[in-house]
């Protein structure tokens, strides 16, 4: 019943949300400048060579999620909701690799839906996911389609860039409170936390693209660190999938650091009166 309250209450704030957002903000439309990045260098031949180039991690791990989603079940998933959901998303994680180095290598409106495309079906299977593992596996599973085609939908929003902006955020909020808050299904659950930090500081060296350009001498870019940083994410999640196991004690990471915190008091508490007995028995000597 709780998770049900929950999973309503959820739907009901993104609605809201959405419907705050399009009614209060000015159409956001697609800036020029966006393809103007600061490291334009080109070696071997390649445009924009470490912008196109650090994309090729995307397509490493994200062939390699595809592989152990369905060799053998190597990520023992045991739900059919989970593997559409991790084969989805590790399909994403693949098309980024080609999409966005298709995009760098020539930076315009026309290839930068598919840069875009590929990275909201990675951002929405994964919501779908978070809902089968930690709220419900029907209604997790029911949501697959319809998040990926609103991802989908975002995308082509007649030039206004607000809704493909949200499908971006909500993942970036919900997910580490709802990873912190929720008692998880299985292992591993902090591996969405790094995730999600990875994700957050990838974000960051991209509004950051040419301070970090000037900072590094011309070395490398913040949208190349970018590229490095959100490869980490898929890296991440392949990391728990291959260690995670079923969770016994079914606790949130709140609840966890709470009793740890509360055991340290403890400690902490026993060994200063154990000091104090210490010294009063050595002062009566």
């Amino acid at each position: 019943m709780r998770k049900r309250t929950i999973y309503i209450w959820g739907v009901a704030v993104l609605s809201v949300s959405f419907l705050v957002l399009m009614i209060l903000t000015p159409p956001i439309p697609q800036s020029q400048s966006y393809h103007l990045f600061a490291d334009t260098r080109r070696f071997f031949g390649i445009p924009n060579t470490l912008n196109v180039i650090s994309n090729f991690p995307f397509l490493v791990i994200g062939i390699i999620g595809l592989v152990f989603c369905h060799y053998q079940n190597y990520f023992r998933l045991r739900l059919q909701g989970e593997l559409w959901g991790w084969t989805c998303f590790f399909i994403g994680v693949t098309a980024v690799g080609i999409g966005s180095s298709y995009y760098h290598l020539k930076p315009i409106d026309a290839r930068l839906v598919w840069d875009r495309l590929p990275m909201t079906v990675a951002f929405t299977s994964i919501m779908a996911i978070f809902i089968i593992e930690r709220l419900d596996e029907q209604k997790g599973t029911i949501s697959i389609i319809p998040l990926l085609l609103a991802g989908v939908m975002s995308i082509f929003f007649f030039g206004d860039l607000r809704p493909y902006y949200l499908v971006q955020l909500i993942p970036c909020v919900v997910i580490p409170v709802m990873a912190i808050l929720l008692p998880p299904m299985y292992t591993h659950s902090t591996y969405w936390l790094w995730a999600a930090g990875f994700y957050m500081l990838a974000k960051v060296e991209q509004v950051a693209d040419e301070v970090i350009y000037r900072w590094t001498n011309q070395i490398v870019s913040g949208y190349t660190l970018k590229h490095l940083c959100a490869a980490m994410v898929p890296v991440f999640f392949t990391l728990m999938l291959a260690k995670r196991t079923i969770e016994t004690n079914r606790q949130s990471l709140l609840e966890m650091w709470i009793i740890s915190c509360t055991k340290d008091k403890a400690d902490d508490h026993k060994d200063e009166v154990s000091y104090t007995t210490v010294s009063t028995v050595e002062s009566q000597i």
